[in-house]
């Protein structure tokens, strides 16, 4: 098996507690446990994260940029699911 066979693996990257994971790019490898390694070679090398995911491109279903008005429309008749109509008090950070 070459590393063009390899399956392609999107990675995550969470930098610090309390945050969310951001996508920090992609890699191949031939399973997750390398894939995670790579993951922390390639894109922890100065220490930025905390925590890593590595997922198979393959499991991920997204959708179409083409169609985000039709698919997201439903969302806009829901005003009350919007933090709009709260308050957030001055000391709660990273919501």
């Amino acid at each position: 098996m070459t590393d063009t066979d390899w399956p392609l693996w999107e990675v995550f990257v969470r930098s610090r507690r309390g945050l969310s994971h951001t996508h920090a790019g992609s890699l191949h490898a031939p399973d997750a446990e390398l894939a995670l390694r790579n993951a922390r070679d390639l894109y922890t090398r100065r220490g930025e994260g905390v925590s890593i995911w590595v997922v198979p491109s393959a499991a991920i279903t997204a959708s179409s940029p083409d169609e985000k008005d039709p698919f997201f429309a439903p969302s806009a008749d829901k005003p009350y699911r919007h933090p709009t109509f709260y308050e957030i008090p001055e000391g709660v950070k990273h919501l």
